[in-house]
C-alpha cells in the first residue's frame, strides 16, 4: 500500500468529517459503543474462565478409584492397588479405608469422615504441623475439622470413643473432590480391621498425566473384569472448561450485534454523506480527479470514524475494567491482567476498524463509478 498517496485523502476526509460534526459524532458513538459491548463481554467472560480455572486449582491431577459394586467388588484388595501401581507408574497411588464416626474435642463434638491412610503426604498438605512420612500414631485433622472443633497440633481428640492426639491439620483444599479432606479426620490404617481399602487416590502432576493413568487403569486393571469404578477428575474440567469457552463466544456474539449496529449508522452516515455532496463529487470527477482518489477518500472518511470509534471503545473498556477492579476486593487482579485480556481489546480495535471500512465501502464505490454528468445534472 502505498501511503504517501493516501495522505492528501486523509486530510481531505478528516475536513469533510468536521464539515458535519454532530453526524460525525453520532456515528463514532455508535462504534464507540459496539467496541466497548465486545471487549467487555469479552474480557468478563475470560475473567470468569480463569477464574473458574483457578478455583478448580489441581482438581484435574486426581483420579478416584472405588469398588466397582455392579460386578459384585465390595472393596480393594493389596492386590488391586499393586495392579493399580503397575498400570500408573509414576503417579502417587494412596489408598483410603474410609468410616464415620463421632469425632468430639474439648468444647464440641460432630460427625466426621474418618479415613485410614499410611502415606497422607503423598496426597495432602499440611498447614499446621508436618506430615509423617508413614502414619503410625495420632490423628490429621481437616482444616473445617479443626476451626469446628477449635482444636489445633497437640490438643487431644475423642474419633469414636477412643482418644488420640493431633499430630496435624491440614492445609484448606481449595477443590472438590470425592474425597473431601477439610471435612474429614485421617488415621492410621491400623485404626480400622476392614478387609480392603474403600477407595484409592492416584495423584498425578499434570492433567494430561491424570487421563493417561485414568486409561492405563482402564486398560490394565479392569482388563477382564471392571473391578474399579473410575472417575476421572480432569474429565469434569474439561466439561467446565467447555462451558465457559460457550459463555465466551455467546457474550462475544452478543457484542458483536452491537457492532453490527453500527456498521449499519456508519453506511447510513457514508450514505446521506455521498448523497449531499453529489455535486462536489461530480465537480471533482469532472476536473480529473480520478475515480481511485474519490473511493481514497470515501474509504478514508469511514475509517476515520471507525477507527475513532474503536479507540473510543477500547479506552472506556480499560475505564471499567480497572474500576471494577478498584471496587471489586473480590476481583483477583492478577486475574484481570492476565495477558489473554489483551486479546479482546484488540479483536474489538480491529472490529471496529473494520467494520468501519467496511460500512464505507459500498457508499464509496456507489460515488466513485457514478458518471460526472449525471452528478453535476442534480
Amino acid at each position: 500500500m502505498n501511503l504517501r498517496a493516501w495522505r492528501p485523502s486523509v486530510a481531505m476526509a478528516a475536513r469533510n468529517l468536521r464539515r458535519n460534526r454532530v453526524r460525525t459524532l453520532l456515528a463514532v458513538l455508535g462504534v464507540a459503543i459496539g467496541v466497548f459491548a465486545v471487549a467487555t463481554l469479552g474480557i468478563f467472560g475470560n475473567v470468569l474462565a480463569l477464574g473458574a480455572d483457578d478455583a478448580i486449582g489441581d482438581i484435574g491431577t486426581q483420579v478416584v478409584l472405588s469398588p466397582n459394586a455392579d460386578a459384585g467388588v465390595e472393596s480393594l484388595s493389596e492386590a488391586d492397588v499393586a495392579a493399580i501401581r503397575r498400570a500408573v507408574g509414576e503417579p502417587a497411588v494412596v489408598p483410603l479405608y474410609t468410616d464415620g464416626a463421632i469425632v468430639a474435642s474439648a468444647s464440641d463434638q460432630q460427625f466426621a469422615t474418618v479415613y485410614g491412610v499410611e502415606r497422607p503426604g503423598a496426597a495432602f498438605t499440611a498447614a499446621e504441623g508436618s506430615l509423617p512420612e508413614r502414619h503410625r500414631d495420632g490423628a490429621i485433622v481437616g482444616a473445617g475439622v479443626a476451626e469446628d472443633l477449635d482444636v489445633s497440633v497437640g490438643d487431644r481428640l475423642e474419633v469414636a470413643g477412643g482418644r488420640t492426639r493431633v499430630v496435624a491439620v491440614l492445609a484448606e483444599s481449595q477443590t472438590f473432590s470425592p474425597v473431601a479432606p477439610d471435612d474429614a479426620v485421617f488415621l492410621p490404617e491400623s485404626a480400622f480391621s476392614a478387609d480392603g481399602y474403600s477407595q484409592v487416590l492416584v495423584v498425578s502432576e499434570s492433567g494430561t498425566e491424570a487421563r493417561t493413568a485414568a486409561d492405563a487403569i482402564r486398560e490394565s486393571v479392569n482388563a477382564r473384569e471392571q473391578r474399579v469404578d473410575v472417575f476421572e477428575l480432569a474429565a469434569v474440567v474439561d466439561e467446565i472448561n467447555e462451558f465457559f469457552e460457550l459463555l465466551g463466544t455467546f457474550l462475544l456474539g452478543l457484542g458483536g450485534i452491537s457492532l453490527v449496529v453500527a456498521g449499519v449508522s456508519i453506511l447510513n452516515v457514508m450514505l446521506m454523506s455521498t448523497v449531499e455532496r453529489r455535486q462536489e463529487i461530480g465537480v471533482m470527477r469532472a476536473v480529473g480527479v480520478t475515480r481511485r482518489d474519490v473511493l481514497r477518500v470515501l474509504l478514508a472518511e469511514a475509517g476515520l470514524i471507525g477507527a475513532l470509534g474503536a479507540v473510543l471503545g477500547t479506552a472506556s473498556t480499560v475505564v471499567v475494567v480497572a474500576a471494577l477492579v478498584a471496587s471489586t476486593p473480590a476481583v483477583d487482579t492478577a486475574i484481570v491482567l492476565d495477558p489473554t485480556n489483551g486479546y479482546y481489546l484488540l479483536l474489538a480495535l480491529g472490529f471496529g476498524v473494520g467494520v468501519g471500512v467496511v460500512s464505507g465501502a459500498y457508499p464509496a464505490w456507489k460515488a466513485a463509478n457514478e458518471r460526472p454528468v449525471e452528478a453535476l445534472r442534480s
